[in-house]
């Protein structure tokens, strides 16, 4: 039964019409016109469609609407604007990090609930958070150069 669902993304309140076991990622994208958090497997393993629920790292694809009413939804549209980025958005970009960019998001997403958690991590450590994130073009040495640029500008 469609119910409303109030929840709170990106520092504002949304309320959407939808099943409660709706994934996520599908509000984010079709109701909620955000499209930064991607579609990628659909079973949670690639990590493209990682968002922050009350700052911890989810697979939007997997989780259900009903599981996120009431909380703080942070997806990468709410890093940053296009004039004050992220410090790592800028240093993704500056790192050249992305090649087709799909992964991105998800891995931006991952690396602030790691640096939120810990300020100056080390490259292993930068290594296993992100070790659950798929990328197919290979750029995982300059995201996690991105990820050490991000803490060196703190």
């Amino acid at each position: 039964m469609t119910a409303p669902v109030t929840l709170q993304v990106n520092g504002r309140t949304a309320t959407v019409a939808a099943e409660p076991d709706t994934p996520l990622l599908y509000v984010l994208r079709n109701d909620l016109a955000l499209n930064g958090a991607k579609f990628g497997c659909g079973l949670g393993q690639c990590g493209a469609c990682t968002v922050l629920v009350d700052g911890q790292p989810v697979r939007s694809c997997i989780t259900e609407l009903a599981s996120v009413a009431g909380r703080s939804v942070t997806t990468l549209e709410g890093l940053g604007t296009l004039d004050n980025l992220h410090r790592l958005q800028r240093a993704f970009i500056a790192e050249q990090a992305a090649q087709c960019g799909y992964c991105i998001p998800g891995m931006i997403m991952e690396a602030k609930a790691l640096l939120d958690r810990r300020a100056e991590p080390t490259e292993p450590e930068i290594r296993d958070a992100l070790s659950d994130h798929l990328c197919r073009c290979g750029t995982h040495n300059r995201i996690v150069a991105a990820v050490q640029r991000a803490v060196r500008e703190g």
